[in-house]
């Protein structure tokens, strides 16, 4: 995702409170927001979820709704999404 460097502090701790909420749902394996290295207004989550059951409950929930939708969302100027597939 990518945002308006004026909007890198609120970005920012909108990243802290849907990592520490999505941190907490059942279904989640791991929830980590990165800046990418040399281009801090590009972030990139790492999510990692017990099934596609636990994607959904977090796509679902109210934090996602308040922080992704309500927040990043409407901050970002562009994002790419892509699905991985663990080898093991």
């Amino acid at each position: 995702m990518r945002f308006a460097h004026d909007d890198r502090d609120r970005v920012a701790e909108i990243l802290r409170n849907l990592a520490l909420a999505s941190r907490q749902e059942p279904g989640c394996v791991n929830y980590v927001p990165h800046h990418v290295d040399g281009d801090p207004d590009t972030v990139v989550i790492y999510e990692q979820y017990a099934d596609q059951a636990a994607v959904e409950a977090h796509r679902a929930s109210r934090h996602f709704e308040q922080y992704a939708v309500g927040g990043l969302y409407q901050l970002m100027k562009d994002r790419e999404i892509e699905v991985l597939d663990a080898v093991v």
